[in-house]
């Protein structure tokens, strides 16, 4: 049995730095390391893979020579990590960028950038209703860096540059995060924690109201900056960005304490912030000027004609039937997913061949279960890692290590089905499947290799204990917990790449610390989920969903790991201090917007 041990070194100090050497390695060489290409051309930032591969030689010299976990448990854990990123992550983005690349080659997708054109032409409005409101659509249906994959493609097929549309849909999947597929990252917040998921529901949606109605101003002032706008191009939009903001927050207000929706509060807001925003820009309000990307701006002044003259000459050129057709796989996605979302269903496809019974043993561990539900027990790992006080009560139960092959109910297979649904939909050809298929095989072999390597890490920081010895580092914040206890969440997510992930990691600490510090458990244990939806930007699983996403160059791509990570960095700090200051003024000054849970 290896119980974990968060002070090794005998020095608190000395042991969360060492702790902290393999995630500084890897942000090391992911933003900061220099080095030139066969260009001569200076970098900051190597490819992504190897990154990620230096980064995992670290935890692995720590873990095992610091932490002493023995070298196999070790290896096991890792293998656990890139095996649940594989069937929990990977899958689904996998799917959605096959879905996404079958519209392109079936031509539909030119359509669906029409339609989106024909809401708004100004650039800056394009970014609100993708980015932030669909982009909120497909978080609540899948999460897990869909949202990023799918909005991010849609915004490089209407123009986009791939940079900014990496860093804006990054930007914007942040205050959808914590309903993610179907409010996974709350069910597992109140799994771990023992708290009322519908109290720590309406607690985050407290909350994350507040940045909700200011990511879109978030989105329109960085497009613009990088476009080379000024600040009175940024406020021009102000009454689009607030409707959009200001209904997708009141819908997350209510929808988030309402017990038939709270699971799908991410669904309903966005549909209703994209119904909201869509009739206020056809029929209320519309900007008096037009803002292009430069290449247009310069394209335009070249023509002679005025942006203003381009749109009236603008006709849509598809009629109500087309359109409807070419938003078909949209449609199947978005309802494929909240299909495999509903527990009901999720439970009938893991006992749909549980008279299938099977064990036998791989790699001296026990492999069984059912043909729809098979499990393969951790060698060296399931049930030989316990975690100890602080982090855990005393005498806690052995860490588990099963690697559930939830095959038919995973979200990524959902997303697949849609795939192929939409193919038979499209009519697509033999060649065309085919083509799709290579496509996306192609785009996608180096970002799988880098996230299964993120997310091998992310599990390997769990198991060896360094991720709660960084954790307990911000215990000792005192009066100023609340602030810390975003930002403990946000580590949680940046260490793991999921919301859900961090909120298991984290969620039974936050309560254990509140109760010593007598704040209030709900606030407290909440926070860890609404401020870890600001590490999500940066985690370089996200990242490099984005860059997989929208970069079709492999070279541009494994070089724009770095960039982008350095472009959102402070955006995150700066988000994760909001959620801490809302946490703040919460527990002290306006205590009584804290629900209080059901008497039991």
């Amino acid at each position: 049995m290896f119980q974990q041990n968060y002070n090794p070194t005998g020095s608190v100090a000395l042991s969360t730095l060492l702790a902290a050497v393999p995630i500084l390695t890897l942000l090391y060489f992911i933003a900061l390391h220099p080095h030139r290409d066969e260009n001569g051309v200076r970098h900051l930032g190597i490819s992504a893979p190897w990154a990620a591969l230096y980064g995992v030689i670290a935890a692995f010299v720590i873990t095992v020579f610091v932490f002493s976990m023995p070298f196999t448990s070790a290896l096991s854990a890792f293998a656990l990590g890139s095996l649940s990123g594989f069937l929990g992550i990977i899958w689904i983005v996998l799917a959605a960028m096959f879905l996404y690349t079958m519209t392109l080659v079936a031509g539909k997708f030119e359509i669906v950038k029409e339609s989106i054109v024909h809401i708004s032409f100004d650039r800056r409005l394009q970014c609100v209703l993708i980015a932030f409101s669909f982009g909120a659509i497909i978080e609540g249906t899948s999460g897990f860096g869909t949202p990023v994959a799918i909005a991010g493609a849609v915004m490089v097929g209407l123009g986009f540059r791939p940079f900014q549309s990496a860093v804006l849909n990054l930007l914007a999947n942040t205050a959808p995060v914590a309903w993610g597929a179907i409010g996974t990252p709350i069910v597992t917040l109140a799994a771990v924690s023992g708290l009322d998921q519908l109290t720590l529901s309406a607690m985050a949606g407290k909350q994350l109201p507040w940045v909700s109605v200011m990511v879109p101003f978030w989105l329109v002032a960085a497009f613009v900056k990088m476009e080379g706008g000024t600040w009175k191009e940024v406020f021009e939009v102000w009454p689009a960005a607030l409707v959009a903001g200001g209904s997708f927050a009141m819908m997350q207000f209510w929808a988030s304490a309402t017990p038939e929706f709270h699971l799908m509060t991410d669904v309903v807001s966005g549909v209703f912030s994209v119904i909201v925003t869509a009739l206020f820009l056809r029929f209320v309000w519309h900007p008096k000027t037009r803002f292009l990307l430069k290449s247009e701006r310069e394209a335009l002044a070249k023509s002679g004609k005025p942006p203003s003259e381009s749109s009236a000459e603008y006709k849509y050129p598809y009629t109500a039937g087309q359109t409807a057709y070419a938003w078909m796989p949209w449609v199947i996605l978005i309802a494929c997913c909240a299909i495999w979302g509903m527990p009901a269903f999720k439970a009938f496809l893991n006992n749909l061949f549980a008279s299938a019974k099977f064990s036998t043993t791989f790699l001296g561990s026990t492999f069984g279960g059912t043909a729809s539900l098979p499990y393969w027990d951790m060698p060296a790992l399931n049930n030989l890692v316990q975690r100890v006080p602080p982090i855990a009560p005393p005498n806690a139960k052995p860490e588990a290590a099963r690697f559930v092959i939830n095959w038919l109910s995973a979200a990524g297979t959902g997303v697949f089905v849609a795939a192929i649904l939409s193919g038979l939909v499209l009519g697509l050809n033999g060649a065309q499947w085919k083509n799709a298929f290579w496509q996306t095989m192609q785009r996608m072999k180096i970002p799988v290799l880098v996230i299964a390597q993120v997310l091998g890490l992310g599990f390997l920081t769990r198991y060896s204990g360094t991720d709660a010895v960084l954790g307990l580092a911000f215990t000792s914040a005192g009066f100023l917990y609340p602030f810390f206890a975003a930002y403990l969440g946000w580590l949680g997510v940046f260490l793991t790449g999921s919301d859900t992930a961090s909120n298991a990691l984290f969620g039974s600490l936050q309560r254990l610390t509140a109760q010593q510090l007598h704040l209030n458990e709900i606030l407290i244990t909440a926070t860890n989920s609404t401020g870890g939806v600001m590490g999500k930007m940066i985690d370089a699983q996200s990242i490099m969903v984005a860059c997989a996403a929208c970069y079709d160059d492999p070279k541009e791509r494994s070089l724009a790991l770095g960039p982008i990570f350095r472009a959102v960095f402070w955006f995150s700090i700066a988000g994760a201090a909001i959620i801490g200051v809302i946490a703040m003024l919460q527990a002290y000054a306006f205590p009584g917007v804290i629900p209080i849970p059901p008497a039991k």
